[in-house]
Formats: structure tokens, sequence, C-alpha cells
């Protein structure tokens, strides 16, 4: 039993801890260069304010040019006369051209307005998603890397706990052979061993899909990640939830982009209703031709300037106008019904992550003192059997708890550390900073500040 006593001993010294590796600030490095919903967020930006200039410019003056140059050929029937009976017809074969310049202001125009305005609202929108898409990706980082290390440390201990049992197993079987064992105590290590196996294949199984769902964000397999240290001090969050959730319905990046996509729809509604008035714009035209009605060559060119007001006046689209505002209508209906879906959300989550992150604070001293206690009753056990009044199976159970501690206290230190950074993220106020300060928990890193990530 020696050695696995050693060997427990050294899992309690490496508790959630692996091979020094990449850390989360490289991953994050690869991750930004990766991730293309990031980079999509990005182009939607570009994409707002091209459409904010295209608004802009159906407002400013437009100014057209305009020439032609053609080849003309008129024939024109001679009427006979007394003197001349002849009908033969005249042809006249000349060039001529048209140069006209034309220039037109928009001065009442309500649907171009708020079509502006609306591409003004829909900027805002894509800038906030983008903001939103940045701290997601934070988020996600920290969630991923820490999945792999989680799961990770559950093979790890499996593996550690199969290696204790069939050490154990040699043991008994030894003694078996001696006669100094009973069958069953072989049949339950022997059942333990079969148990823990098949947890080893489960547990080989996630660390494959978690390596895969952190490739997924750097589009490159993980090898080796720095592991997280020991020595961490885990602490309650601060403040009461309900002024966290007001902060978060304030904060919250997505949140805000629903508001701008709201208004962006009201705007529209207005501008499709706008549709219904009158529009007037100011027109200045310049046209030079030496071409009159229907081509007919004029023996001066004409120089014409014309300054003009145009209305003009909607009367019956055959529906369209109205249909187009009932469609407006309801998009900002959506939009409204989408907002109160996201605060629900929003709400869920910060509640969740607040009241988790503090749970596991204290989950992880509980474990802790657990994993204390599971371990002395484990000796205890070891003990008792040597001296024969006790018996394997009140080993296996005594070992299988104190595994199952270090299990929990593995998972209960992840657990803080991803629900700390998704309360961050759903109040707003994830950044980077608060992605060096978790890396500076890993092992064999250097402490870091902002600049180690931008520079």
């Amino acid at each position: 039993m020696r050695k696995a006593k050693l060997t427990m001993m050294l899992l309690l010294c490496a508790a959630c801890q692996s091979a020094f590796g990449d850390d989360l600030l490289k991953v994050y490095e690869q991750a930004l260069e990766a991730d293309p919903e990031l980079r999509a967020s990005e182009v939607k930006i570009k994409i707002g304010e091209a459409q904010k200039g295209q608004a802009l410019g159906q407002m400013l003056p437009q100014i057209t040019a305009t020439t032609n140059w053609s080849t003309n050929s008129t024939t024109t029937a001679n009427a006979p006369t007394r003197s001349n009976l002849s009908t033969a017809d005249v042809t006249r074969n000349y060039g001529g051209s048209r140069y006209i310049v034309s220039l037109s202001q928009t001065i009442l125009d309500f649907p171009k307005y708020w079509n502006w305005q609306r591409s003004k609202a829909v900027e805002s929108q894509y800038t906030l998603e983008n903001i939103e898409a940045q701290q997601t990706l934070l988020y996600n980082v920290v969630e991923r890397y820490f999945g792999v290390l989680e799961a990770e440390d559950e093979l790890k201990f499996y593996k550690s706990e199969e290696e204790t049992t069939a050490q154990q197993l040699e043991q008994i079987q030894k003694l078996f052979d001696r006669q100094l064992a009973k069958i069953t105590d072989l049949y339950a290590l022997e059942a333990r061993l079969d148990q823990v196996k098949a947890s080893i294949i489960e547990a080989e199984a996630k660390v494959v899909t978690a390596k895969e769902n952190l490739k997924e964000l750097t589009n490159m397999s993980a090898s080796s990640l720095a592991g997280l240290r020991d020595e961490i001090e885990y602490k309650e969050l601060e403040g009461k939830l309900e002024d966290w959730l007001e902060v978060a319905k304030n904060e919250n990046p997505a949140i805000a982009a629903q508001q701008y996509a709201i208004t962006a729809a009201d705007n529209d509604v207005s501008s499709q209703k706008a549709n219904h008035l009158p529009v007037v714009e100011l027109q200045l035209t310049y046209y030079n031709t030496d071409t009159g009605f229907q081509s007919s060559k004029l023996s001066n060119a004409v120089d014409t300037q014309v300054a003009a007001i145009n209305v003009n006046i909607p009367v019956f689209s055959g529906g369209t106008t109205t249909k187009r505002t009932q469609e407006a209508q309801h998009k900002l209906t959506l939009n409204k019904y989408q907002k109160e879906a996201q605060l629900r959300e929003l709400v869920k989550n910060t509640s969740d992550a607040f009241l988790n992150s503090n749970a596991s604070v204290r989950r992880i001293k509980a474990t802790r003192k657990a994993l204390e206690s599971t371990r002395k009753s484990r000796e205890a056990m070891e003990m008792g059997f040597s001296y024969g009044v006790e018996t394997i199976s009140d080993v296996l159970k005594a070992q299988e708890e104190e595994f199952k501690a270090m299990r929990e206290l593995s998972q209960a230190k992840y657990g803080y550390i991803k629900n700390r950074m998704r309360f961050l993220q759903s109040i707003g106020t994830i950044s980077e900073e608060n992605l060096i300060e978790v890396n500076n928990w890993l092992q064999g890193v250097t402490p870091k500040t902002i600049q180690s990530i931008r520079h």
C-alpha cells in the first residue's frame, strides 16, 4: 500500500495542474487572428459606414452631365407645282450635338431624411455588436481553455485511480494465491478496476471534445496548456445582485445594440410613412444643342439655362406604400420582442453566474476540507485492512471517495473562473485586463500587464 499512498500524495500536491505549455494569452492571440465571428462583426461595421454614406449622399447635390453626338438624315417630299411637275424627294445629311449639365438638390424629402437616421442607428448597432463579439471571444477563450484543463484533470485522476487500483489488485492476488485473502476481495477490486477503465474511456472522449471546442476558436490544435496554480485566492464577488443586474441592463453591449436596432426599425417606419408626403427638389439645368424638334437642324446652336422647383406628390402606388409601412411596423414590434427576450436571458445569465461564482468559492473551501477528511479516512481504512479489521471493499470505498473529492475540487476551481468571467461578460465589463489577471494564475507564467498583449 505504500506505493498507493505515494501516488495519493503526489496527486494532492499536483491537483488541478498540468504540464507547462501555451498560456491563456497565447491562445487568445491565436483566437484573435482566427475567430470568424469577430472578423464578421468588423466587416459589418464597414457595411454600416457605407450604408450611412449612401443615405447621406442621397441628400447632397446630384450632378449629372450628358452629351450626345448624332448623324442625322432628313428626307423631305416636294409637292408638285404648275411650273414643275417633278415630285423628287430632297434628302439632307447633317451632324448634331447636345450637351446637358443638370444639378438637383433635395429641399424637402422626409423618406431620405429618415433613411439617413436609420443608417446611423444601424452603424451604432454594428459597432456595439463588434464590442459584444470581442467580449464573447474573451469569455469563450477562458471557458474553453479551462474546459480542456478540467477534462484533462478528470482523465488524470481516473488514470491515477486505475494505477492505484491495479497495484492493489496485484497485491491482493498475491495474498489470495497464499490463501491470505478472500475471493470476494479479489472480485471487488476487479469490478472497481473495470469501472475505472470505463470512466477513463468517457474522460478521454471529454478531452478530445474540449480540445476540439478550443480549436474551433483558434483553428489550431491544442497540444499542451499551462495548468492552474494551487496558491490562488478565490474571492466572492462583492455587491448586491440587484445592483449588478441594473449594471448589466445598462452596460451589456448586446442589449445596447438591440436598442439601436429598435431605433433603426422605428426610423424605417417613419421613412415608409413619409412616402405619402410631397417631395420638393431644386433643379438647375444647362442645355446646349444644334438640333431641334425631332432632331431637325437648327441654323444656330441654342443655349438654354433652366432653374426650377419640382414638386412630386404621391397619389396612388397600388397600396405598396401602405404595405411597406405595415411591414416596417411589424419589424419594429419584432425587434422589441427580441430585446425583451434578451433582457430576460441577461437577467438569468447574470444571476446564475453571480450566484455560482460565489457558491464555487464556498464549494472550494468545503471540498478542500472534504478531501482532507477522505484522505484520513482512506489511510485509516488501509491501516484497518492491514490489521484485518476492515475489508477491501471498505478501502475501495474510501479510496473512491478521495478521488471523487479531488475531481470535485478541480471542478469547483474551474467553475469559479468560468462563472466569474461569465459574470463580467454579462455586465459588459469583461476586458483584456481580466484575461491577464486569470493568466497570471497559471503555472510558469511571468506576471504580465495589458501592454503584454497589445505590443
